[in-house]
């Protein structure tokens, strides 16, 4: 997250970032990126201003997950069609760009539990090399509430998806959203505005998983980033 004069206009990656009324503007860097990065301002007096940021290399260790069912790492080709339907669903959803500065808040943590899957990890399911984790993986009890990290609207909520489950996806403005999936429950519906801290569903295992946790994810837009730092950024407590 930055903060530049009001008014000033602001672009990064081949993107032109929305500023607030009071100039707050964020963005995000996926797990793969190099630096330095650049961020231009463009003020309203038309100077431009270019910040570098250093990219901290991540070392990504090897996850194997066993016993999930095996149609879910190799689907036939009628369920890997639905499949590619739903991401498309969810991938539509986290193109919203909202004026709301719920981001800013500071992040708490969903569920309180042991973190049991790393976002960014190389993941191997069922012996067989998988796509790199997506989010962060919250050990806890099945039924346990999940709520709201941040205030935000529902953007999408389905309690059926063949990989994710319980799936919901909350929008927190400019482009950050953040998705709860293998919920067991979801207590909201698309269109809710949802205060920090309110239940919105509950720790389950649908989907994809072999025990009841909380997977959780975080997007700018269609780049995932690592919810975990966000909450070291905030400055939120450990659980």
């Amino acid at each position: 997250m930055g903060l530049a004069e009001a008014g000033a206009r602001v672009e990064y990656a081949g993107r032109t970032l929305r500023v607030s009324p009071d100039g707050r503007f964020v963005f995000g860097v996926g797990r793969d990126a190099s630096g330095p990065l650049a961020i231009q301002i463009i003020r309203r007096d038309g100077q431009v201003q270019v910040h570098s940021l250093a990219v901290t290399p991540r070392d990504w260790p090897e996850e194997r997950i066993d016993g999930v069912p095996p149609s879910t790492v190799n689907p036939p080709p009628a369920i890997a069609e639905r499949i590619k339907r739903e991401q498309a669903r969810v991938a539509e959803a986290r193109l919203r760009d909202d004026a709301r500065n719920d981001f800013a808040q500071t992040f708490i943590w969903p569920v309180q539990g042991r973190v049991s899957g790393r976002f960014g990890n190389r993941r191997v399911y069922n012996g067989e090399p998988g796509a790199a984790h997506s989010g962060m993986d919250i050990a806890a009890p099945e039924g346990v509430a999940v709520k709201a990290p941040a205030a935000g609207v529902v953007t999408f909520a389905d309690p059926g998806l063949y990989l994710t489950g319980g799936t919901l996806l909350l929008d927190h403005g400019h482009g950050i959203s953040s998705n709860f999936l293998h919920l067991s429950r979801l207590d909201v519906k698309v269109g809710d505005r949802v205060a920090q801290g309110q239940v919105v569903g509950a720790v389950g295992a649908t989907g994809r998983a072999t025990g009841p946790h909380l997977h959780w994810g975080m997007n700018w837009f269609d780049v995932r980033i690592d919810p975990l730092l966000v909450l070291e950024t905030s400055g939120a407590p450990a659980p």
